[in-house]
Order: structure tokens, then C-alpha cells, then sequence
């Protein structure tokens, strides 16, 4: 039995680790909203894709290739709501430019955004235009993507960005913001965890520039075991097959608290906060660090007028 089967804590909000997201969005009517996932195509991506839809819904699914995303929206089966897939490379800045012009030319507002696609662990350095991968893809890429879809945003849209307690795994400065091209040092995990930490950053500084009816917040999904739909080390395999041994929390547990903090009313007023089984749990002392956050932010804007 796995160790979420047997854990039921739950917090003032009435959800906890054994809640799934078809239980977290019983009764909603998503019907008037439109949602951006990233990542659909892997397990807790395809599970949001499909509560989001089921909850009616309309849900512009990415995928690094339309025909992943295709495939993901077609196996979604009849729903109240609807999934669009697209395409959106988050390692090539011209793919996630022509997502958000595309998205902007049809006049799409979003209601909320969910950040979910990740890269884990190669075992070697990948460096694309000058960024180690996982840093390009899991924060820069996303980050492209949201800022430039921010005047598209409801007046109380939502944005939710897919962290790790890998973040307390980063470097001990936290983030090495004078070499992200990661030449000094490579170690998959440390690369990993400034990624993740740069995730859980973003949304927080995020939510102090948003509007007063907006949100922006980072979690973690829990043990999920899932595939890692990127270059994956043996690092990140071994991390896979460990989970499957001690007992992985299955992906409808693992999209909870992102479908959570998107569309659920008791979440409208979470902002800026680090959430793991739909409730705001503690961050490392890098995770706090407001400082940092905004450091953080200030060098990705640097790198995206770069990237052209």
C-alpha cells in the first residue's frame, strides 16, 4: 500500500493528501472559463487536462509538438468542456512567441494559466542558447509565456506555477545568477532544484505585480511517479523506479492542488504562497527570500530581451 493510501491529514480547507482532483472540483461549473496548461501530455498534465475539461472548461492544451498535444485532447473522451491542443516548445523562445502571438491574434483571454511542464535531471550538461536546459525550460520558458499573456488575464485569473521540495536541492547561494549555462559546475540535481526554486520565486514575486484579484502561486505536486518527457538522467530513472518501490502518490492525487489553486472559490484569495495537498506549507530560507526573488526577476528579463 502506498503511503498515500494510508495518509488523510487534511487542512482547514477540507482537502489533504488523500484528495483527488475530481474531488476537489465536484460541482464546479468551469463552463465561462478558459485555462493554459504546459506539459499536457504527461500523467498529472493529461489528469488536469481532463478535470479541467470534465468541469466544462475550456483548456488550451501545450505540448512540445502538436501531435502529442492532439493526441493527449483526443483521448480526453466526451466532456462538458473542451481541450485545444497546441504547440509550444518551452526550450525555443520563436515557439513560445508564436503560442502567445497566435493566442493574442484570436483574442484569448485566460482565466487562469498552469505551469506544469517540467525537464528533470539529464545526466549531462544540455545548454541552449546559453542557458543549462532545465533552467531554460522549467523557469525562462514559462516565464516567456506568462508575461506575455498577463494583459490577457481576467481581472481574477489565476497562475499557477509547478514547484518541487527539489528547490531546497539548488545551490547553497540558492541561485547562481552570473553562470546559468552551468559552467563552473554541473551536478543534475543541484541544476534541478535552482530550477524548481526559481519556479516557487517566480509566482511569488509574481503575485506582487499582478492586480488585487489575481493570483500567483507555486506547489508541489507530490511523489507522483511519472515520465520524465524530457532528457532524463539516470538520476532522475532511478528517483522514478524508488518511488514505484515506496509507494508514489497516482496523478488524479498529483493534479489536485494545481487544479486546487486554478479553480477552486477557496483558493481565490492564496496568493504568493507554496502550497503542497491544496494547503500553504513552509519554504527553504531561499524560498522566502524576497530579495532574491526580485534579483531573480530582474536577470530573466535581462535573458528574455537577449533571446530576442
Amino acid at each position: 500500500m502506498s503511503l498515500y493510501n494510508k495518509l488523510e491529514k487534511t487542512g482547514l480547507n477540507g482537502f489533504g493528501c488523500g484528495s483527488t482532483a475530481e474531488q476537489i472540483t465536484d460541482g464546479l461549473d468551469l463552463s465561462d472559463r478558459t485555462f493554459l496548461l504546459t506539459g499536457c501530455s504527461a500523467e498529472i498534465g493529461l489528469e488536469t487536462l481532463r478535470v479541467l475539461t470534465l468541469r466544462g472548461a475550456r483548456v488550451i492544451a501545450t505540448a512540445r509538438t502538436l501531435d502529442a498535444a492532439a493526441a493527449a485532447c483526443a483521448g480526453l473522451g466526451p466532456a462538458p468542456g473542451e481541450g485545444v491542443p497546441m504547440a509550444c516548445d518551452l526550450s525555443e523562445p520563436s515557439s513560445i512567441r508564436a503560442l502567445v502571438a497566435e493566442l493574442r491574434s484570436n483574442g484569448t483571454v485566460l482565466s487562469g494559466i498552469v505551469a506544469n511542464e517540467v525537464v528533470m535531471a539529464p545526466s549531462e550538461r544540455i545548454v541552449r542558447h546559453g542557458l543549462e536546459l532545465q533552467f531554460l525550460v522549467n523557469h525562462v520558458g514559462h516565464f516567456l509565456l506568462v508575461a506575455g499573456m498577463l494583459d490577457r488575464l481576467t481581472f481574477d485569473a489565476r497562475v499557477v506555477v509547478v514547484s518541487s521540495p527539489a528547490h531546497r536541492w539548488s545551490w547553497p547561494e540558492g541561485l547562481r545568477l552570473d553562470d546559468l549555462a552551468a559552467e563552473r559546475e554541473y551536478s543534475a540535481w543541484s541544476a534541478y532544484g535552482q530550477s524548481k526554486l526559481a519556479n516557487l520565486l517566480f509566482a511569488r514575486h509574481l503575485a506582487e505585480r499582478l492586480a488585487p484579484d489575481q493570483t500567483a502561486n507555486s506547489l508541489h505536486q507530490g511523489e507522483v511517479r511519472v515520465a520524465v518527457p524530457r532528457p532524463g538522467g539516470l538520476a532522475a530513472g532511478l528517483m522514478q523506479d524508488l518511488s514505484g518501490v515506496l509507494g508514489s502518490r497516482p496523478a488524479p492525487g498529483g493534479a489536485a492542488t494545481q487544479c486546487y489553486l486554478v479553480a477552486h472559490p477557496s483558493a481565490a484569495k492564496i496568493t504568493g504562497q507554496y502550497l503542497a495537498d491544496c494547503n500553504p506549507i513552509p519554504t527553504s530560507a531561499h524560498g522566502s527570500d524576497d530579495g532574491l526573488a526580485v534579483a531573480l526577476w530582474e536577470r530573466t528579463e535581462e535573458i528574455v530581451a537577449r533571446l530576442g
